[in-house]
């Protein structure tokens, strides 16, 4: 292990678990809370998360997606109306049963997801095909009581999300909504995240409880294993005739909605985080970064009242980027340079006095670390320009991760292969629950999810499970 002062990292980053943990706390992203596996989200972290939701909900709107609010406690007779889903959750619900010390006449579910609640009011509201189509969406947290142990960020018991609950009056229109959430929640990772995933349908056994088919988006980790992130689940009409979501249609007969869920969580933080680091600390992509630039003067008793001014004169001139001052005294430029890197701000600024006789500063990427002189005159020019070229080294970095730990296999001797190198593999299975039972029990994987363009010019062969013959090429791996 490489030795680090123990200001900063001190764990490299194949030590994953070690090294995660001491980017969210010296980093300053989240701390640990009294109850376990519910963190604290400090500012730098929930900042990126705001932007997440931002740049989701405006995209949302525009198709005409309204945000509500459903309460966090769900009656028991509610919960359990839909077995299939709610069978799913129920080992991880958490439950009020007392007030004070007066038991409650029936217990009430912390939400674990909200189908169960809203549904009941989807069953007045909607009535007539002109009812329809309702999207609403609501921005709340959830409680899951994971009985695994529980990682800061990627899996939490408690977290963050949107939930996007849509209901339609016929089929067609439903399952044409896939796309469109798709493609947002895809440009958010990409365009703001740089993050790149493999989007495909879950298998049977993976598919969300309830649901006619789940579209998700895998995001490959640095320790070898994959996160499902950002999904979308068609759920046809089973809540719908659970819960009695019917409406009359144009001919006056009564029918059955059809419905659609959707989400994107805070894992996403974790993702972004894990991804992008190194061993110095943390690196943000500048289109979520809180501040793009900090400025650091480098301060002699001679020179120092112009050093800061013109520092000030920089930090005016670059209010876009939301730039940092760092003009604290008694800190020495070195514990400043060292602090902002573990912060993982994309661009450092520095100006000293013989910058200043030269009308000049020195601009420095965290990414990549390199250093270049930048008159002061075009310095607006060459950080935006760079800042656009961080934000598309990390996506293209990020690419090479995921793509680079692919591996086609044909057989479980090809799939175990990948596994123990830390990599997915690309695999022919058939749709057959005891396949993939097999193969978590044999291999410690699962399918990630199935593209839903299959590679051309590779014939349906056989399943590297079973034998027999294949149904689809998936993707396979270790997951959270």
């Amino acid at each position: 292990m490489v030795k680090k002062s123990e200001k900063g990292i001190v764990a490299d980053k194949d030590e994953f678990s070690e090294w995660f943990t001491q980017i969210m706390l010296k980093a300053d992203l989240a701390d640990y809370s009294s109850v376990s596996g519910m963190i604290v989200y400090k500012p730098s972290a929930y900042a990126i998360w705001e932007k997440i939701k931002e740049e989701t909900d405006k995209r949302f709107k525009k198709l005409g997606i309204q945000n509500v609010y459903f309460p966090l406690l769900i009656p028991e007779k509610s919960f359990d109306k839909l077995k299939k889903h709610t069978e799913g959750f129920k080992p991880e619900v958490a439950w009020v049963t007392h007030t004070g010390d007066t038991k409650l006449s029936e217990r009430l579910a912390i939400r674990p997801t909200s189908e169960t609640i809203m549904y009941e009011s989807y069953s007045k509201w909607i009535r007539s095909w002109r009812d329809l189509p309702l999207k609403y969406n609501q921005w709340n947290n959830v409680v899951r009581w994971e009985f695994k142990h529980p990682v800061p960020f990627l899996r939490t018991r408690e977290f963050l999300w949107n939930e996007g609950h849509t209901a339609y009056s016929n089929q067609k229109d439903a399952e044409a909504e896939a796309d469109k959430i798709i493609k947002i929640y895809k440009e958010v990772c990409e365009k703001y995240l740089a993050l790149p995933s493999l989007i495909g349908r879950k298998s049977e056994k993976e598919k969300f409880a309830g649901a006619e088919y789940t579209i998700s988006m895998e995001f490959f980790m640095p320790n070898g294993k994959v996160i499902q992130g950002p999904d979308f689940h068609h759920d046809g009409q089973h809540f719908a005739k659970a819960y009695g979501i019917e409406f009359l249609d144009k001919d006056g007969k009564k029918q059955y909605a059809w419905q659609n869920t959707f989400a994107i969580t805070t894992r996403m933080l974790g993702v972004l985080f894990a991804v992008h680091s190194d061993s110095k600390g943390l690196i943000l992509p500048p289109e979520v970064a809180g501040n793009q630039v900090v400025i650091i003067p480098i301060v002699f008793e001679d020179s120092k009242d112009k050093v800061l001014k013109m520092s000030r004169e920089i930090e005016n001139k670059l209010k876009k980027y939301n730039p940092i001052l760092d003009d604290r005294e008694g800190y020495k430029p070195g514990y400043k340079f060292a602090e902002w890197e573990m912060k993982g701000i994309p661009i450092k600024i520095e100006i000293g006095p013989k910058d200043l006789a030269k009308k000049e500063v020195v601009l420095s990427r965290r990414d990549n670390g390199r250093k270049i002189s930048v008159k002061i005159k075009d310095l607006d020019k060459i950080l935006s320009k760079n800042l656009n070229e961080i934000q598309s080294s990390l996506f293209e970095k990020a690419k090479k991760l995921l793509y680079d730990n692919i591996v086609e296999v044909k057989d479980l001797k090809g799939i175990q292969k990948a596994i123990d190198g830390k990599k997915m593999g690309f695999a022919p299975l058939c749709s057959n629950v005891k396949c993939e039972d097999g193969l978590k029990a044999k291999t410690g994987a699962k399918v990630l999810n199935i593209p839903q363009n299959q590679p051309l010019g590779k014939k349906v062969s056989k399943c590297a499970i079973c034998g027999k013959k294949s149904d689809y090429w998936a993707y396979v791996g270790k997951s959270y």
